[in-house]
C-alpha cells in the first residue's frame, strides 16, 4: 500500500489561499496517478482533482475551475492543490489518494490508497 500524508490545510478567510500537500516517504509517487478529494459531514466524498503520471491533469468539481490547480513535483514525491479565492464552501476535510485500480480518476473506485485527510475551514 501507498502511505501517503497531506498537509497545509487550516482556517483562511473568504479570498484567501493555501496549498495542499500530498507527500509519501515509502514510495514514488510518479508511478502512480493522484487525485485530491474532499468530503463534508453527511455527504458523499468528492473529487476535486486528479494528476497522472504523465502529468496530464483534469478537475473533477466544476465550482473549483480557475481557483485551484494541481501539480506534482516528483523529486520531492509530493502532489500539490494550490487553492486561491477560496470560498466559504470549500470548507471540508480535503484527502488525496492514489489509483490503484483501472477507472475514472475523478470517481472513488479508482483509488485504492488514501491519506487521512486535513482540515480546510473557510470563514472570517
Amino acid at each position: 500500500h501507498v502511505q501517503l500524508v497531506e498537509s497545509g490545510g487550516g482556517l483562511v478567510q473568504p479570498g484567501g489561499s493555501l496549498r495542499l500537500s500530498c507527500a509519501t516517504s515509502r514510495f514514488t509517487l510518479d508511478n502512480y496517478n493522484i487525485g485530491w478529494f474532499r468530503q463534508v459531514p453527511g455527504k458523499e466524498r468528492e473529487g476535486v482533482s486528479w494528476i497522472s503520471r504523465s502529468d496530464r491533469w483534469g478537475y473533477c468539481a466544476d465550482s473549483v475551475k480557475g481557483r485551484f490547480t494541481i501539480s506534482r513535483d516528483n523529486a520531492k514525491d509530493t502532489v500539490y492543490l494550490q487553492m486561491n479565492s477560496l470560498k466559504p464552501e470549500d470548507t471540508a476535510v480535503y484527502y488525496c489518494a492514489a489509483a490503484t485500480r483501472s477507472g475514472s480518476l475523478c470517481g472513488r473506485q479508482a483509488y485504492g490508497d488514501w491519506g487521512q485527510g486535513t482540515q480546510v475551514t473557510v470563514s472570517s
